[in-house]
């Protein structure tokens, strides 16, 4: 049974007031704290300003809850240590509001006028008058307790005379520092180097540091926002609605469809627009815009109008792209209506179109069907990934498909390697033991095993377009809700009933339950033979290059002009040359006078492959190289990787000396991350530092930081960010 949306409306609850039959409460979430399953979520208000130069926000939240079973004694939220609670309050809902009617119209924010010495209060909430409110709230006592290194339990006692089904509001003002979901830039930090910039990012569980909440992909509702910013500052939030009221100096949002607190996102500073599609525009700093417009005009309407025809109408209205500096932690997030994605992939025209349509996908898999508990990641990121690759397929080709395909499933072969085929964490369906952060589950497995199984599942039918219309129904059964594993598999063969009666969930070896509990790769793989125009002259030329004698292959390779290659062609060669490092000293020197100065001219994706094949092979002379590209970028997927590797080869006073040279430009917690890695490749004695006043506004701990790529918390770990660099 799939855990129901804590927004859905009853039937027939408009034409009477009467109790809305109960709901199945949330999935049981270990990385959750919260009661989600005692309370019916319905709405939720935010009331927010932003205060650069103090790195802080200030909110006022307000919830509009029922209870599902009568007197509750305490409403318990997630939040987080960054989190400072002012006041609780309580308040009822309008008694002409039935439960499950459409909420009370949204209250106003009254925000506090700057003034000497005293540190300003959070927003002040101001209702409007309605029949049967109360005019005033009742003060409530909370009390904030541990509970693991990324959050904090909050919990808020109610009055005991609350009936089961009531409607009331919980009102939260509070003031967020140094939070792991709130990413400040200073100007010198973004491109323009002209505003402060901020955004948020909750996946998988940093929101609670943002409000809090029901911190859990189980519980979705609909929200609202009034955003005050510093004058010229450009907020933007995931939201359905959005205005500017002038006169007011304040952004209102308004998302009218159900989300989990996760997709709640916000992101202010220099940002312009430009309309690249009837139903899309591009954010950037100015300097960026006319880039971005270039390389997506036209194209996410053609990627949008693909997708609907797969799987049913784009329920979103907007969908926008915001890029975001280098400092943003991950590739990109599909938070609903606004994409958040790195400006570094710019440059990297492939790996741009593969990221915005993953973004796409999400909006039916991951936005409006959610996995309830982050144990199956993999019904979002899975589902995704085999919507994506359907997309490019109808957009592009089978051949650029199995490509792209190869590619990441190479990725994944080379991380089951790493990892050993009995790692817990090959499996689709993850046990999340209590204390462990839910983003240490994002890997490969959960993108290209889950798409594996998905494609496995599309096998079984026979057509893909068969497999399409199923996945069509079950985004119209499951839409605004969060589901289980059980829920697709019982939908499936409920659509299929002839592979029921064949009993397809427990043939040998690919029973769906091996598929979901058992370490290691894909019990089955896709057939790419229709992308072998593409991946045979990269084995071909692989070949050559690890042939003997050298000087006869050199001379055979220089014959292959890989500057007409796809970028995913040359990804994948340079690939396989990292796998076979080291490499004879003859074979790299061959290398370098055959291709350096071509890589050097291409993209950061090939470049930065071409760079760590100099470092894990130290030759020397191309080491000028690395100190360029290290000294020109600001982006974790571009500097991790390579510091990784000169901390564990021979060029680790070369690693302290650039990152000495550079760190002023680096987000504080991208340099945090960076000391670590040098901290434990050079040890103890020759620890590096942090340059004297950099650290003010860094004291947030590194668990804190989202870890999104596995071996983020682990940097010197035998796992390349490389090999798990993905989107959200």
């Amino acid at each position: 049974m799939a855990a129901q949306c804590c927004c859905r409306k009853a039937p027939g609850a408009e034409a009477a007031p009467a109790r809305p039959p109960p709901e199945p409460p949330p999935a049981l979430d270990v990385a959750s704290a919260s009661s989600a399953q005692l309370f019916r979520l319905r709405h939720l208000q935010l009331g927010l300003e932003l205060r650069p130069e103090a790195r802080e926000l200030a909110g006022c939240l307000v919830l509009e809850l029922c209870a599902l079973r009568p007197a509750p004694r305490a409403l318990v939220l997630d939040a987080h240590p960054a989190l400072r609670l002012h006041s609780a309050a309580f308040r009822r809902a309008p008694a002409a509001a039935a439960p499950a009617a459409a909420a009370e119209p949204p209250c106003a924010f009254a925000f506090s006028a700057p003034g000497p010495g005293s540190a300003l209060p959070p927003p002040l909430p101001a209702f409007p008058e309605a029949p049967g409110a109360e005019p005033a709230c009742c003060p409530l006592a909370f009390r904030v307790d541990p509970f693991t290194d990324y959050g904090s339990s909050l919990t808020v006692t109610l009055p005991p005379e609350l009936q089961a089904h009531q409607p009331f509001q919980v009102i939260l003002r509070y003031t967020s520092t140094d939070a792991p979901a709130i990413w400040w830039l200073d100007p010198e930090l973004t491109y323009g180097s002209a505003k402060p910039f901020v955004f948020t990012q909750g996946h998988s569980v940093c929101n609670r540091s943002f409000f809090p909440c029901f911190d859990t992909p189980a519980v979705k509702c609909t929200y609202s926002a009034v955003v005050k910013a510093p004058s010229g500052v450009q907020v933007l939030m995931s939201a359905t609605q959005s205005t500017y009221v002038e006169e007011e100096g304040v952004y209102r949002f308004h998302m009218e469809h159900p989300v989990p607190a996760y997709l709640v996102a916000l992101v202010a500073g220099d940002l312009q627009p430009a309309d690249i599609g009837p139903r899309s525009r591009v954010w950037a700093e100015p300097c960026l815009l006319p880039t971005a417009t270039s390389k997506l005009s036209g194209a996410v309407e053609q990627w949008l109008s693909a997708a609907e025809r797969l799987y049913g109408p784009y329920m979103w209205g907007r969908y926008d792209i915001v890029f975001l500096p280098p400092s943003f932690p991950i590739v990109a997030m599909e938070n609903p209506c606004l994409t958040f994605i790195i400006s570094s992939i710019l440059e990297s025209d492939e790996f741009l179109v593969i990221d915005v349509i993953h973004e796409v996908a999400h909006s039916w898999f991951g936005n409006a069907v959610t996995n309830a508990t982050w144990e199956e990641m993999w019904l979002s990121e899975g589902l995704a990934t085999y919507a994506q690759r359907r997309i490019t397929t109808e957009t592009y080709g089978a051949a650029f498909t199995c490509l792209e395909t190869a590619f990441r499933l190479d990725a994944l072969h080379r991380q089951m390697k790493l990892l050993g085929e009995d790692s817990p964490v090959s499996k689709l369906q993850v046990k999340l033991e209590p204390g462990v952060n839910p983003s240490h589950l994002m890997n490969l497995f959960t993108y290209e095993k889950g798409y594996c199984f998905v494609y496995y599942l599309s096998q079984l039918c026979g057509d893909p377009q068969r497999f399409d219309d199923f996945l069509r129904a079950y985004v119209e059964k499951y839409k605004f809700t969060s589901v289980v594993a059980q829920d697709l598999l019982d939908s499936f063969l409920t659509f299929f009933p002839e592979l029921k009666e064949q009993s397809v969930d427990c043939r040998a070896g690919l029973e769906f339950e091996r598929w979901l509990n058992a370490t290691g790769p894909p019990l089955a793989e896709p057939d790419l033979s229709q992308g072998s125009s593409l991946t045979r002259p990269v084995e071909a030329l692989f070949q050559l290059w690890t042939a003997e004698p050298l000087d006869q292959a050199a001379a055979s390779a220089s014959t292959i002009d890989i500057s007409k290659w796809r970028t995913f062609q040359t990804a994948l060669f340079l690939d396989r040359l990292l796998d076979g490092s080291p490499l004879p000293q003859e074979v790299v020197m061959s290398l370098s006078n055959c291709y350096s100065s071509l890589l050097d001219s291409m993209n950061a994706e090939i470049r930065i492959r071409w760079l760590q094949i100099v470092v894990r092979n130290d030759y020397y002379p191309d080491l000028h190289r690395v100190r360029r590209f290290l000294e020109s970028q600001m982006s974790r997927m571009y500097t991790i990787p390579l510091y990784e590797d000169l901390c564990t080869g021979a060029l680790k006073s070369f690693a302290l000396e650039v990152f000495y040279q550079t760190q002023g430009r680096l987000h504080p917690n991208l340099r945090r991350t960076i000391q670590q890695i040098l901290s434990q490749g050079l040890g103890p004695s020759a620890e590096p530092s942090v340059e004297q006043g950099s650290a003010g506004a860094d004291s947030e701990a590194d668990a804190d930081t989202p870890a999104l790529l596995l071996g983020d918390e682990a940097p010197s770990s035998a796992i390349s960010l490389r090999d798990v660099n993905v989107s959200a």
